[in-house]
């Protein structure tokens, strides 16, 4: 009997341990072998096989009701945010009525609890008669808003919505030839017919997974728990999958090419040391003829709305540190060095010590700021992530500097990066939310949006931007939702999830390694879970998904075997299991195991350098017991760098109870929509909105006790915002800056009297004409001022620029602007739309100390203002403003 007993009892308590989770929550368990979400389940056959019976519901129950709005060129400019269309379609094939443009269509129809057929065909019309007569009459058509459409601009009509094919991206409308409305016969009437739940837009995943290639060059991951050790090995294959034939990294099965973002957060993590030669390779790829990093295209053509490329110096550090080659290290140098000094230009902010420019990687306008902001706002505002990017490669800079004996670069760059970092914890840290704001934003008086950015929080931590009492505050307190972290805290209402409402694996790897070098087991536990569950159920590492589901579906864009994501589920196993470290002479060990994932676990055929290592280790905590290599213990649990052939390593954690840590657990939530205002004779005006239980006005950013009012007649320079918070406390964005100032405060000068008058027959400038500037013609153009009253001036240009779209291409034309042959600022002129060169808007301003009497104002095209064209930096200029603001 005794017998019979020793033989079954390892085996029933291995039964129970398979059947025991190892997380489990409201939304979904995961077992030693397998995921649950309600009716879904992903099984781990075995270390080399998933299998998975995941379906998206997105597809089978998709409401007939629908919402949308018309767009001209591709913009947000039919009727006021919050108004749009409402059509229910009855059957599988509809037609809506003739809607007028700008006139919401309120269809009061209903089918309750119907929903599409797949297949179904919807036929809009849509009367441009009024747009039409606009351009026939007066030459433009004017907005909702005032903005002037000249006729001459015209590029199409197009339809946006949220049930597909139809998307709310507005931006990339002019991408999808199947949302525009044509008028075939001439009679004012524009039309399409869509396929809606089409066939094709279905969302599935294959039912299994299991390896098909050769991954043993790779270090080769074995523990008891099944599903995490299935999981490594399915990122394995996908991140041989993701090198082209030209070895270089494919971003995602759906994403082509190299991104500088992608491949530099993707390095971080891993791809340094799992693949040095392809990681040095895509970086290259990254830099131009100048020796300088390229900036992905993105908002307003790019650089310098988008300074982020700056991430690229802290991957290039990464693989020096896991290589040791002294080569790269000096070519790397140059790269950054090149492009911080540029930055430090173009980019850098007195003021508050940090730099300007869009979030890293949340590169999307409308998903992670106001509509009303456009590329100039992103470009002036300041943002957590970026400038926590730009702190650790000023840094990185220096340390690079120090190996290579620069004394000159070792404190010049420090010195950069202190500023950056007292900047952040001066203007963003926010005491009461134990956390940072999400950046710095307005016109000439910014204030901060108090949302939570996952990434910047994370990398805050862990570039040690935030201090001891702040990085365990900042792991603590910031929101994490059901199915992960979300990339922006809380939502913003009417954008469909991608960037908003959405977890990316990537940024829960980041927050992960976060956790772990605070000690918060709660949270290292909930973030691998977050990371296991989409890849197991989903049989690929994806690049994102819905933060309210936790399905892929439901996100505008999603790619499978994406880079970065596999790259962060690697990092998991190796940099926060095995807590590997690479520093500029050793590998060093400071592994994290949560008690829930305790045992035994193997890393074999570990490359650093010219060594191999054949890691085993047993236990749980974050505390080494006894590190040993070849059966020897060595002090400090690292590895030297002149360590070659194979070697074993032993480590044995210290099984230490990691004291009670608690993270900010919420339910996802949506903020109120941002106010749009306005002013008559009773003083500020907007419109109401559901949900909003009061609000606050700001003058100047600052918040006042009670509404002004006689608002008309101001004097001295005054910008006005309104804020909405609903019941429980959440505030919206604010509304744009409502400028209000005295006529005698501003001084306006012509271009055209000040250089050569442009011929080029654009429409809707002010005064006789307009004059162009670009890397050939009118590079210095100097203006004549006289100043009455000296003071704080904000100077700002009207300019055109139709050399690209708002979200593409990078032909954001920078120049410098001089007073007095002083450096003053750096100005951009993003692009507002292709060929659309009657599209006139205001660049950013500079706000500088002006004396009394007559001074030149001087704009040039400096070797820092060059764009990431490199070949056109263009745009028309209209006139200059000078308002004194102070």
């Amino acid at each position: 009997m005794k017998k019979i007993l020793a033989f079954l009892l390892p085996n029933f308590l291995s039964v129970m341990a398979l059947s025991q989770p190892i997380y489990q929550s409201e939304a979904y368990t995961i077992y030693n072998d397998r995921v649950v979400q309600k009716n879904f389940e992903a099984k781990a056959v075995s270390a080399t096989e998933i299998t998975s019976n995941y379906q998206s519901p997105a597809n089978q129950f998709q409401s007939t009701k629908l919402a949308f709005k018309f767009s001209i060129n591709g913009k947000d400019n039919e009727m006021k945010p919050g108004v749009d269309h409402h059509f229910n379609v009855v059957g599988n094939s509809a037609e809506t009525p003739v809607i007028t443009f700008g006139m919401p269509l309120m269809d009061a129809s209903s089918d309750a609890g119907s929903f599409l057929p797949p297949g179904t065909k919807l036929k809009i019309r849509v009367d441009m008669k009024a747009v039409l007569a606009g351009f026939a009459s007066q030459g433009f058509y004017t907005t909702f808003n005032g903005d002037k459409i000249f006729k001459e601009d015209f590029k199409g009509l197009f339809v946006a919505g949220g049930t597909l094919p139809m998307v709310w991206d507005f931006d990339n409308l002019v991408n999808r030839p199947e949302l525009q409305l044509k008028d075939e016969d001439g009679d004012g009437i524009y039309e399409t017919t869509l396929t809606l739940n089409a066939k094709k837009d279905e969302k599935q995943t294959d039912a299994a997974w299991k390896l098909s290639k050769d991954i043993s060059a790779f270090p080769q991951y074995a523990s008891g728990y099944l599903i995490s050790d299935a999981v490594y090995n399915m990122s394995v294959e996908e991140m041989i999958r993701a090198v082209e034939p030209d070895s270089t990294f494919r971003t995602g099965k759906e994403w082509a090419g190299v991104w500088t973002r992608d491949i530099s957060y993707s390095i971080i993590l891993s791809m340094a040391y799992l693949q040095p030669e392809v990681a040095k390779k895509s970086l290259l790829r990254k830099v131009n003829k100048r020796k300088r990093i390229i900036q992905d295209t993105g908002t307003g053509g790019a650089y310098p709305c988008s300074t982020d490329r700056m991430i690229w110096a802290v991957a290039a550090f990464e693989v020096y540190k896991a290589t040791g080659d002294k080569d790269w290290l000096q070519q790397a140098f140059e790269i950054v060095k090149n492009s911080i000094d540029d930055d430090m230009l173009n980019a850098y902010d007195a003021g508050t010590g940090m730099v300007k420019g869009e979030s890293s990687f949340l590169d999307w306008r409308e998903q992670t700021y106001p509509k009303w902001m456009q590329p100039v706002d992103i470009y002036e505002s300041e943002n957590l992530g970026t400038n926590a990017v730009h702190y650790q490669a000023n840094m990185v800079l220096s340390q690079m500097a120090d190996i290579l004996k620069n004394t000159a670069a070792i404190v010049k760059y420090k010195a950069n990066a202190n500023k950056i970092k007292a900047g952040i914890n001066k203007y963003l840290w926010m005491e009461d939310n134990g956390y940072y704001a999400q950046f710095y934003y307005g016109r000439n008086s910014k204030i901060v949006s108090p949302k939570s950015e996952a990434l910047g929080e994370a990398l805050c931590v862990l570039f040690g931007i935030a201090d001891a009492r702040q990085q365990q505050l900042v792991i603590k307190n910031t929101p994490v939702t059901a199915y992960g972290i979300t990339c922006i805290y809380p939502q913003i209402p009417g954008i469909t999830p991608y960037h908003n409402n959405a977890v990316w694996p990537f940024v829960q790897s980041y927050w992960a390694l976060a956790s772990a070098k605070m000690g918060n087991e709660a949270s290292v536990m909930e973030s691998l879970a977050a990371i296991w569950r989409p890849a197991a159920l989903f049989l690929t590492n994806k690049e994102n998904f819905v933060a309210d589901n936790g399905d892929f579906a439901g996100t505008v864009i999603n790619s499978s075997n994406m880079l970065w994501s596999l790259s962060g589920n690697l990092a998991m196993v190796h940099k926060l299991l095995f807590g590997i470290e690479f520093k500029e002479d050793k590998m060093v060990f400071h592994p994290f195991v949560p008690k829930q994932l305790k045992g035994k676990r193997s890393l074999e055929n570990f490359k650093y350098r010219s060594a191999v290592l054949n890691i085993e280790m047993e236990g749980f905590g974050n505390t080494i017991q006894s590190f040993l290599v070849d059966g020897k213990a060595v002090p400090n649990a690292e590895i030297p760098e002149t360590l070659t052939g194979v070697h074993s390593v032993k480590i044995i954690l210290a099984d230490n109870v990691l004291p009670t840590a608690t993270i900010n657990k919420v339910e996802n939530y949506t903020a109120p929509a941002t106010p749009m205002i306005g002013i008559d004779n009773n003083g500020i005006t907007w419109q109401k909105i559901d949900g909003v239980a009061s609000y606050t006005v700001l003058k100047n950013g600052k918040r006042l006790l009670s509404t002004p009012k006689n608002l008309l007649n101001e004097s001295s320079y005054s910008e006005y915002q309104v804020i909405f918070i609903d019941a429980n406390g959440v505030e919206s964005f604010a509304s744009a800056p409502l400028a209000l100032y005295s006529k005698n405060l501003v001084q306006e000068y012509q271009l055209e009297k000040y250089t050569n008058r442009s011929n080029l027959a654009y429409k809707g400038f002010y005064g006789n004409g307009f004059t162009e500037v670009s890397n050939t013609v009118n590079r210095v153009v100097n203006i004549q001022v006289d100043i009455k009253v000296a003071g704080t001036y904000a100077i700002d240009f009207r300019y055109a620029n139709g050399n690209g779209p708002i979200n593409t291409k990078n032909m954001c034309a920078i120049r410098t602007l001089r007073v007095n042959n002083q450096f003053a600022g750096t100005l951009a002129f993003p692009q507002r739309g292709t060929d659309e060169w009657s599209n006139w808007g205001y660049s950013n301003s500079v706000q500088i100390s002006l004396k009394k009497g007559k001074q030149t104002i001087t704009l040039s095209y400096e070797p820092a203002n060059e764009n990431m064209n490199e070949d056109i930096n263009q745009a028309m200029l209209d006139l200059m403003r000078v308002i004194k603001i102070k």
